[in-house]
């Protein structure tokens, strides 16, 4: 896995209308081209890729370190993409429209053709990243926008957090991991923290096992060693769902993703299962941080220069004539593209 740090503060006021209107339009002609060429499963992929998000981002006209990026792009994606032409589906977004999620992947899931249970599968693919990165990974940052990107066979997720000081924290997902609980990000982009409770990482492994069992023994001796831990960790929760713990002990989970997949195991409860584990049966989890550009058109707020509009219009003209001519079989523009690429004139 790639990493790097990007830092992305909260910028004041909206993206202006004249702006987002191009950043449409152009994302509209950029995914098609990669459509054409390469595929939407590989759309997909690159979107899930941290470097690309945030260069697309750029390529359109935000601010390379402002979290607006985010939250801007995939708000014009979802707006740009459609079921029917481009066979993709983009559901959520911020705040309360990421709460839709469930219903949109279902109402798009039935227009591609999904069987029924590839579309249980994508909703509890939805739930369990949010879940994960809100409770797994305990880094201070509360996640208000989730977007979930699929196509019939493949799903992507990008999504992020916001912490008290104002900073942003972006986590990118794609199908095809082995694991929801171990390591199953693409990339995580943000400010590095000092101390970070993940319990995703590989190096948490054997905490997760001791978790798993201490659940498993019921409420009574866990509450004893909850005890115990208080009289020597200041940041042990001071509240834990005991009737949640009774409920995964009458379930018996199989497994840490079992586990956590269980309604009202939050943060709090496995920060005290972690602790748990650590102090009493050895078993530390990780206290490592797992975090990760370019410029065409200007940013929104100037940096480095002020968006010029009429480069860009002429751009998105000039790329939806080439999906256009690529359509009915005339690849030339594109080939073009390329290999001003390969001269080194696009880079």
């Amino acid at each position: 896995m790639r990493k790097g740090t990007a830092y992305l503060p909260l910028h004041g006021g909206k993206c202006p209308p004249w702006l987002f209107k191009r950043m449409k339009n152009l994302c509209k002609v950029v995914s098609e081209i990669i459509i054409e060429e390469y595929g939407r499963n590989e759309f997909l992929k690159r979107i899930s890729d941290p470097f690309f998000f945030q260069s697309f981002g750029c390529l359109v006209g935000f601010d390379w370190h402002s979290s607006g990026l985010t939250t801007t792009l995939c708000g014009a994606l979802k707006e740009a993409l459609s079921v029917k032409e481009h066979g993709i589906g983009v559901c959520g977004g911020k705040g309360k429209v990421s709460r839709r999620t469930p219903e949109e992947i279902e109402k798009i899931g039935e227009k591609l053709g999904i069987p029924f249970w590839k579309i249980e599968k994508m909703k509890y693919a939805s739930k369990m990243s949010a879940k994960v990165d809100n409770s797994l990974i305990q880094d201070g940052y509360h996640l208000y926008h989730h977007v979930f990107f699929f196509t019939k066979d493949k799903w992507a997720v990008v999504q992020q957090g916001m912490s008290e000081n104002g900073w942003a924290r972006r986590y990118h997902w794609l199908s095809g991991i082995e694991s929801f609980v171990i390591e199953p990000h693409q990339g995580i982009v943000g400010e590095k923290e000092n101390k970070v409770l993940d319990m995703t990482s590989r190096k948490s492994k054997e905490c997760q096992k001791i978790c798993v069992d201490v659940v498993k023994d019921g409420t009574n001796v866990l509450k004893k060693m909850v005890n115990e831990i208080r009289e020597k960790v200041l940041f042990m929760p001071k509240r834990i769902n005991w009737n949640v713990l009774r409920e995964a002990y009458e379930i018996q989970p199989r497994n840490y993703e079992e586990l956590i997949s269980i309604k009202g195991i939050g943060p709090g409860i496995i920060r005290a299962l972690a602790l748990v584990s650590e102090l009493i049966y050895g078993e530390p989890p990780s206290w490592e941080d797992p975090v990760k550009f370019s410029f065409a058109h200007g940013g929104k707020d100037g940096v480095p220069y002020p968006v010029n509009k009429e480069r860009m219009d002429r751009v998105i003209e000039i790329l939806k004539k080439g999906i256009e001519e690529a359509k009915i079989g005339d690849k030339e523009k594109l080939r073009a593209i390329r290999r001003l690429k390969e001269m080194r004139i696009l880079e």
